[in-house]
């Protein structure tokens, strides 16, 4: 089957991550089938009582408590909603040599590319292990990927992870750490403030010291990333009831993005102490940080043979992102990591979402160059 056709049956399959993605994991189980793999599948509920499912195929060994493979091939098989107005979202279109539709970039054009490249692969040739990992909700949390890493299910030297990349090699990725910030008050008549305490100018005076101290996260610098430091940002703030009451409730979303060689956990303490100050000068102060997300991020070491491999093969210096990948749960697996794929991550999430022929057509030749230097080659 040719890329575009096996692009065209993927994009097909509505994959968004509010639903089941049984339906595109059985695809890829009777293609992995298909190729010579065996494949376990690893499932778990989410909080909507919806079925989700990891696939892990792999070729040259068999599974264990924990399966050893030489390299790991990595793609999220969730998509983000679309607009019910793109009457072609599911529909992979072409034009001027691109190829348009939900997933076509993120990240369907990589698999679709994995299971060219497989087809033009002697399999019976190889001489170490190889994986295909199919990961679920990778959009809302990295949710599969985090599912895997807990279980330990698999022990990979090397993995690349599928995301639009522009067929640049990226080596390391920062953290993604989210949390829900409530402040309490006390309600009153506002022509009477003396009895109430506002619960918003508590979480102003907060947010105030969160803000320096986005300012001392900048001296802790990592040169390899753009902005090469933690960032911190309050994206939401939502409180009171009405404009005549003094709010009793205050909440506000506080997100950072730590560098690999800072823990996610730091700056989690820094908010807490910031608390705590707070607390200080008004005994009264209450604010409960409800954590959602602590993701790691990852740095693989310029001098990797896996960079050094990409980087000849894509003939492209390797990279940092500042977003969240699920390369950091495949290091937690012990494996050094790339992230690669065709496509811009900035056409990604919007309607009218493409991947360029051209680079779909070469991340194939990209990932059986890759499979034959590290499985087959002696």
């Amino acid at each position: 089957m040719n890329i575009k056709q096996t692009l065209a049956n993927l994009v097909a399959i509505n994959s968004v991550s509010s639903i089941s993605n049984a339906p595109i994991i059985d695809y890829l189980d009777d293609r992995c089938i298909g190729l010579g793999f065996v494949t376990r599948r690893f499932s778990y509920i989410d909080e909507n009582r919806i079925d989700k499912i990891n696939l892990i195929a792999v070729v040259g060994t068999d599974f264990s408590e924990s399966t050893e493979v030489e390299l790991a091939l990595v793609g999220h098989t969730d998509t983000v909603p679309f607009d019910q107005n793109w009457n072609e979202a599911t529909k992979l279109s072409e034009q001027d040599g691109k190829l348009f539709g939900r997933g076509a970039c993120d990240t369907k054009a990589f698999i679709a590319a994995v299971l060219t490249a497989l087809e033009k692969v002697d399999l019976k040739k190889l001489q170490r292990p190889l994986a295909l990992v199919f990961t679920a909700d990778e959009e809302i949390g990295l949710r599969g990927a985090k599912y895997l890493a807990d279980l330990e299910v698999l022990q990979p030297r090397y993995s690349i992870v599928g995301e639009p990349t522009s067929l640049q090699p990226i080596r390391g990725g920062k953290g993604y750490s989210l949390a829900e910030v409530v402040v309490r008050g006390r309600e009153a008549h506002s022509a009477y403030p003396a009895l109430g305490a506002s619960s918003v100018f508590r979480a102003a005076r907060l947010i105030t010291r969160l803000e320096r101290l986005a300012e001392e996260l900048k001296a802790d610098q990592h040169q390899d990333f753009d902005p090469p430091h933690t960032t911190l940002n309050v994206g939401l703030i939502r409180g009171g009831t009405a404009k005549n009451v003094i709010a009793g409730e205050c909440r506000f979303t506080v997100e950072w993005r730590p560098v690999p060689s800072q823990a996610s956990e730091h700056v989690l303490k820094l908010i807490n102490e910031a608390i705590d100050e707070e607390q200080k000068t008004d005994r009264d102060f209450v604010a409960e940080v409800a954590v959602e997300r602590l993701d790691s991020g990852f740095d693989t070491a310029a001098d990797s043979p896996i960079v050094s491999l990409m980087e000849r093969l894509t003939e492209k210096c390797a990279g940092t992102v500042a977003f969240g990948t699920e390369a950091g749960q495949m290091t937690v697996l012990g494996s050094e990591a790339v992230v690669l794929g065709p496509g811009d991550i900035r056409e990604a999430h919007r309607t009218g979402e493409f991947v360029p022929v051209d680079q779909l057509e070469r991340c194939a030749e990209i990932i059986r160059e890759a499979i034959r230097a590290l499985c087959i080659s002696d």
